[in-house]
């Protein structure tokens, strides 16, 4: 065997690897505000229809406690995004989990600390 054929399907392996991350969207800044979420999410890949779920939990005396459990449903187009999710909170500190979500999983996910 020539030394060409393992160097070539290294290549190739080592192409799909790497554009195989390009077309993932990604979770960008998340904010409060306005009594909602809001959430940016960069697409470089094709447009979907998802969701956008949201696990809140209230940081209290150094504890975490659950809060809530919220989503709606999105359409990601290619290029950046901003959708609001609607989550009343009080002033406080709160850990957000985000997950956009397509055909029931998840995509990508990001954890965010937020001061209400």
């Amino acid at each position: 065997m020539s030394l060409k054929r393992p160097l070539f399907i290294l290549a190739v392996v080592l192409l799909i690897t790497l554009s195989a991350g390009c077309t993932s969207p990604a979770i960008g800044n998340v904010s409060y505000h306005n009594r909602g979420l809001s959430v940016h999410v960069s697409n470089s890949g094709d447009p979907f229809d998802g969701g956008i779920q949201v696990r809140v939990y209230e940081i209290k005396n150094l504890n975490q406690q659950e809060l809530t459990v919220t989503g709606i449903p999105v359409s990601v187009k290619t290029g950046e995004n901003e959708f609001t999710v609607p989550v009343p909170l009080e002033p406080g500190t709160y850990k957000m989990y985000v997950y956009l979500t397509q055909d029931g999983e998840r995509k990508t996910a990001s954890i965010r600390d937020i001061v209400v």
